[in-house]
């Protein structure tokens, strides 16, 4: 009964998960900040994806901020995902944009000590979004890149559109949420969202 309860949600629900700033870094990147490759720390909910031990400072002319985790594994552009409150704290005007889109948009210097790298871009706001497996694609009859709205079943519930739907079976099912989106709605590890 509870795998028939546990299916039935899972069909029915997304789990939420809230996304804070982190960096993406190039294997060239990684050897330039740290001298290394990016070590891993914990596993993240996407299979392959990990929170490095390794930390960085982000600095413009106007902010800084120090300790932002990186993102493993290294990959074949340098990113860096800020929230709109991080670019207000920085005085970057980062564009909103899906994860990986990066030409045009601003850059920043990364440090580690006195090891710097300055990015020309790379800096953007990701668009909300849901991986989401085949599988749960087809059963929600959704494609990949669709838009839909995301209802959030959260202590200050909410209903947030132009989310997109992003498949591979490469991912688990969760919804991405930024730090802004996350307090918006009252998030707490463990709620869940509805795609109207």
């Amino acid at each position: 009964m509870d795998s028939l309860i546990e299916e039935i949600t899972k069909r029915l629900f997304v789990e939420l998960e809230a996304s804070g700033r982190h960096v993406h870094l190039t294997k060239e990147a990684a050897q330039a900040l740290f001298g290394h490759s990016l070590t891993p720390l914990r596993e993240l909910s996407q299979p392959g994806q990990f929170v490095a031990r390794e930390r960085l400072s982000l600095i413009t002319e106007k902010g800084r901020m120090d300790k932002v985790a990186v993102l493993g594994p290294e990959r074949k552009a340098c990113q860096v995902e800020l929230s709109q409150t991080d670019c207000v704290t920085l005085g970057v005007k980062a564009p909103l944009r899906d994860s990986g889109d990066v030409k045009g948009s601003p850059g920043l210097t990364l440090a580690n000590g006195d090891r710097t790298l300055k990015l020309s871009e790379g800096v953007i706001v990701a668009k909300r979004h849901i991986h989401m497996t085949p599988e749960d694609a087809s059963a929600r009859k959704l494609q990949d890149k669709q838009r839909v709205k995301l209802r959030t079943l959260s202590s200050r519930p909410l209903v947030f559109e132009d989310v997109t739907v992003r498949v591979s079976p490469d991912f688990r099912t969760y919804a991405h949420l930024d730090f802004d989106e996350a307090n918006a709605c009252g998030y707490a590890k463990g709620d869940l969202g509805m795609i109207e």
